[in-house]
């Protein structure tokens, strides 16, 4: 079958059940059922049957919602490549801002300590182990789907990788670290229905939900915080776009934190906060 046909059907199946990058999607997905890279997908002009009955069964589950990376088996992220499928997030490109902002605060210190709470697949810590040669690195991870995944992404990168819970790890560090950073939960268990099929569906329920407003573990990511940093040291955690004045009145109440700012993501939408330790 021609490949201009083949991509034109997946991209109207794709559009047809909702899926936000039909065009994207449909190419990477042709790719990877032909194992190249999706810059080639112009030197290919005709698919064979083997290869197109295989291209047709993932679109057919990319129009279920099934996420591309969890067909594809990879994600990108800044300038790395993970490893992902069931049972861990998917890092989502805004995200990358957050981890843009750690390491230009990571650079600022000569052998920064770096702590990512909450690491999931491992993408934040991945990343500036990958962009600040000279940090000390440390991530923890509490589901063990995920851990597992991390273990994968993190191998040879000098990250420090802990199975644990994120409110009661790196005691050892406590007083020393430079930058905090964290994706947690943040997702009300009220806005069940506006979450995206994608995540609802497949991603592992304990890196979506975080209490009633969505802030629980943000509290959480503000106290360890607290204990972690050397005073004027720094902590970045994202938020959803609708708590950009709830996420930083969580540090801002406390009285222990300066310069309590938000930051926007690529489409202006509220995206993370950071502070600076004052004590």
């Amino acid at each position: 079958m021609r490949r201009r046909d083949l991509v034109a059907d997946a991209v109207r199946r794709l559009a047809e059940a909702g899926v936000a990058s039909p065009e994207s999607d449909a190419e990477q997905l042709l790719a990877h059922a032909l194992g190249i890279e999706r810059s080639r997908l112009v030197l290919v002009d005709d698919v064979d049957d083997d290869d197109v009955a295989a291209y047709d069964a993932l679109v057919g589950r990319r129009a279920a919602r099934e996420p591309l990376q969890h067909l594809t088996g990879r994600a990108y992220f800044r300038r790395v490549e993970l490893i992902v499928g069931p049972g861990v997030f998917v890092p989502r490109p805004e995200t990358e801002l957050l981890a843009g902002w750690a390491i230009e605060q990571a650079g600022l210190v000569d052998e920064p300590v770096v702590v990512d709470l909450g690491t999931g697949s491992g993408a934040i810590a991945k990343a500036v182990a990958d962009e600040v040669p000279g940090a000390r690195v440390h991530a923890v991870e509490k589901d063990e789907h995920a851990y597992h995944y991390a273990t994968l992404n993190l191998r040879g990168c000098g990250v420090d990788l802990r199975l644990g819970d994120l409110a009661k790890t790196f005691d050892d560090l406590a007083g020393t670290v430079d930058v905090v950073v964290s994706n947690p939960p943040y997702i009300p268990l009220e806005a069940w229905e506006s979450v995206a099929v994608e995540a609802r569906d497949h991603d592992p329920a304990l890196a979506l939900w975080s209490g009633a407003d969505g802030l629980d573990a943000i509290r959480v990511v503000e106290q360890r915080a607290a204990l972690l940093l050397r005073p004027g040291a720094v902590v970045g955690v994202e938020h959803a776009d609708a708590q950009g004045e709830s996420a930083p009145a969580v540090f801002a109440a406390t009285g222990r934190w300066a310069d309590v700012r938000d930051h926007r993501d690529l489409a202006g939408r509220p995206r993370f906060v950071t502070a600076r330790l004052a004590r």
